[in-house]
């Protein structure tokens, strides 16, 4: 199958999968084309600001009071929502896991998600969830929303399809997705078998951060955002529906697909983006800036400047610095950061930190380059250097990161991971030149 998808981010989209069944010049026609319902699905409070208000009009076979019958609840207890505190016993620290084992058995996407953090409040819609996922079964008649947040998927084994109500999105490893808050959708992985990681933003929408000096070009440009045009399912099988909601599941039985939408119009919409078409700016004389010039996509807070989570990545690049320590300095830092490694190695860890792995680095907890990293930094001969075949990932928030007994008691937790800074050694001895001694 040939997918396609429409360029820009925010933009008001118009898609149809049947000529004709998009009405024209107005949303609610007394009877829509095809014998369709109209409906809206909105994304914001009907005043909220333009530059803000999103909204999109479904034209779907049938409404969405049809695909929710009465709930029951269901369990998924691996699957956390903030608050989530004192659900363990481990003391703070810097903490890193080896890459989460895939499934033995059949599991589908939704059934193999595991929280490792949260962060914030859901009822406030404030905070984050860090989240890993591992499937190797289709979501075949099994479909789901969730109401607490929208979900970024970032995928580091094996693509996925995802099927959702306005169309279907392929991504692969270097590729994101954006599923916004209360869209029903379904995955299924295309290379049996799927690992990756989510972010579950409880705030405002993700948005591009602004440029400011930077200028009108760079970072994460708009047109790189792909939307996907109208797909649909009609079948008539026995379904499920399952919806997270204020951290509870439940679930519901169909007799049909819930993804009915022939034709759509709006901004309130799923999208993917290719992280290989981020264009990093960076230092060009001196000095490592901010990792924040790195940022993809921002959530904004209630407060200027600080984010309820920002989704930054660390590509290919060049580093050119003169006589500048070139990797990321060492930090202590209010924001709290969850990173991940889709491929090759991070330039701050020699060893350690390898692709489907993790680390949190909570607030005010120092951080930065191991042993090996800071020597080889601090004596290699400073030519241009091209950063190649990596890319790591960062959730960071504002707000403290809770770690789940999931992750504090995983296998994969390295508990010596603190050992990497152990030799770094006291070079201080009262010259200016300082010991560099072996």
């Amino acid at each position: 199958m040939t997918l396609h998808y429409m360029p820009g981010f925010g933009n008001d989209f118009e898609t149809e999968s049947l000529p004709g069944a998009l009405p024209q010049g107005q949303n609610s026609p007394q009877r829509c084309a095809y014998g369709l319902y109209a409906e809206q699905l909105s994304g914001s409070p009907f005043t909220a600001p333009r530059g803000i208000n999103e909204r999109s009009w479904l034209y779907r076979i049938r409404p969405s009071v049809k695909h929710s019958g009465r709930f029951t609840p269901a369990s998924r207890k691996d699957w956390k929502t903030a608050p989530n505190l004192d659900d363990h016993q481990l003391p703070i620290g810097q903490l890193r896991w080896n890459p989460t084992p895939m499934p033995k058995e059949p599991v589908n996407f939704i059934d193999g998600i595991r929280t490792m953090t949260t962060a914030g409040d859901v009822h406030g819609q404030a905070g984050m969830a860090a989240h890993v996922y591992a499937f190797n079964r289709d979501m075949e008649d099994d479909y789901f929303f969730n109401a607490d947040g929208e979900m970024l998927l970032v995928p580091e084994k094996g693509r996925l399809r995802v099927f959702t109500e306005m169309g279907i999105i392929e991504i692969e490893p270097s590729e994101i997705c954006i599923i916004p808050r209360g869209m029903v959708f379904k995955v299924a992985t295309l290379d049996g078998e799927a690992r990756g990681y989510i972010c579950e933003n409880y705030g405002a929408k993700f948005a591009l951060p602004d440029r400011g000096p930077i200028g009108a070009n760079c970072l994460a440009n708009p047109r790189d955002f792909k939307t996907p045009v109208a797909a649909y399912e009609d079948k008539e099988t026995p379904c499920r529906l399952h919806v997270k909601w204020c951290g509870k599941f439940y679930r519901t039985d169909l007799g049909h697909s819930p993804l009915d939408v022939v034709a759509w119009h709006g901004n309130y919409a799923p999208y993917k983006y290719d992280l290989r078409t981020f264009s990093p700016v960076g230092a060009i004389l001196f000095d490592h800036p901010d990792p924040s010039i790195f940022t993809v996509l921002t959530a904004p807070s209630g407060e200027e400047g600080t984010a309820n989570v920002d989704f930054v990545i660390f590509p290919p690049r060049w580093l050119v610095a003169e006589h500048s320590f070139r990797p990321p300095w060492y930090h202590r830092n209010i924001m709290s950061e969850f990173m991940g490694l889709v491929y090759g190695q991070y330039d701050a860890k020699e060893e350690g930190f390898v692709p489907g792995g993790m680390s949190l680095h909570n607030m005010m907890l120092p951080h930065g380059p191991d042993t090996m990293g800071f020597n080889k930094a601090s004596t290699v001969e400073l030519k241009p250097h091209k950063l190649e075949n990596t890319l790591a990932f960062m959730f960071e928030t504002r707000f403290p990161q809770h770690l789940t007994r999931f992750a504090a008691e995983l296998d994969s937790l390295q508990d010596n991971y603190a050992d990497c800074w152990t030799d770094l050694k006291k070079r201080f001895n009262g010259t200016p030149e300082g010991d560099w001694s072996e």
